[in-house]
């Protein structure tokens, strides 16, 4: 698998922690293409590793637009508006460099990251960033960090795209894509680096409820990739209106039957739920083995 040539990785790890310090699990929710559900994705991870009892720290990479921080704070007001102590993480907020030279900015920007990086790792179990849905030296940095990355697409091949081509006519997976190759490269450069390895997750986000002849054949698809360039199959989020609903309050599924909520818990949020669980489930993620899941 090559790279375009423009591509650009750390050539030392970023966030180093003290020796003797545990470093927390890092967790990038992350593609290159908007409108997957990312920031509904990290936040949905976020809360449920805290309602786990564990710390969670947060770094939203999305500059522009901020959804992730823009969740974070939105339930940050809800919380105080009406007297109610969620458990909420520890963000910090990274800033684009201002330099005009490439280089100069990305050094700063490098060292940005990795400072926020540190603080995070050695205060925290969990770190769950949000990346933006382009190719950033932000993202580049989180992913070639990572400990677990999860990518959520649609079931459609505009999302299918990001990862790999596919033949029009016979629907068969050809070379893979752009993003598929950036993952490939931080998969390689920390196993160079730091002797461990990155796991790929790839969910399926956003999923109908309606069998389609589409739906089966990106499914089918996504098998075949996950065994040529080596990610695992994740279950993913089905289409539910309550992720709309949810975001303006700063709530998840998780929150639903906290005192102060305005939204029914229902059957469906129930279903809701257990796709959480689910995911956890296959994310088997470093500190959790062996620890019931509360919800």
């Amino acid at each position: 698998m090559t790279t375009h040539s423009a591509f650009k990785l750390p050539t030392r790890p970023v966030g180093r922690v003290r020796d003797g310090v545990a470093e927390a699990h890092l967790i990038v929710v992350g593609n290159e293409k908007g409108g997957a559900g990312k920031s509904t994705v990290a936040m949905h991870l976020a809360v449920a590793l805290m309602r786990m009892g564990k710390r969670v720290g947060a770094i939203d990479l999305d500059l522009r637009q901020r959804s992730f921080s823009r969740y974070l704070g939105n339930r940050n007001a809800w919380c105080e508006k009406h007297g109610v102590d969620l458990p909420r993480v520890s963000e910090i907020a990274v800033a684009p460099s201002a330099q005009r030279d490439l280089d100069i900015a990305e050094m700063e920007e490098t060292e940005r990251f990795s400072h926020a990086l540190s603080d995070l790792k050695a205060r925290t179990d969990f770190i769950v960033i949000d990346a933006p849905g382009a190719d950033t030296l932000y993202s580049r940095l989180a992913h070639s960090a990572a400990d677990t990355i999860v990518t959520p697409v649609n079931d459609s091949f505009v999302d299918f795209d990001l990862l790999a081509e596919i033949d029009p006519d016979t629907f068969q997976v050809g070379r893979p894509s752009v993003y598929s190759e950036m993952v490939w490269e931080c998969r390689k450069r920390k196993a160079a680096l730091e002797r461990r390895s990155i796991d790929w997750v790839v969910m399926r986000n956003r999923v109908s409820m309606l069998d389609a002849r589409n739906k089966r054949r990106v499914g089918e698809g996504l098998k075949m990739l996950s065994q040529r360039i080596g990610f695992r199959l994740a279950p993913g989020f089905a289409e539910r209106v309550i992720y709309r609903e949810l975001f303006p309050l700063g709530l998840t599924l998780l929150d639903l039957t906290e005192s102060g909520s305005t939204l029914p818990f229902t059957m469906s949020h129930v279903a809701a739920r257990q796709e959480l669980r689910d995911l956890l489930i296959v994310l088997k993620l470093s500190g959790l083995e062996g620890q019931a899941i509360p919800f």
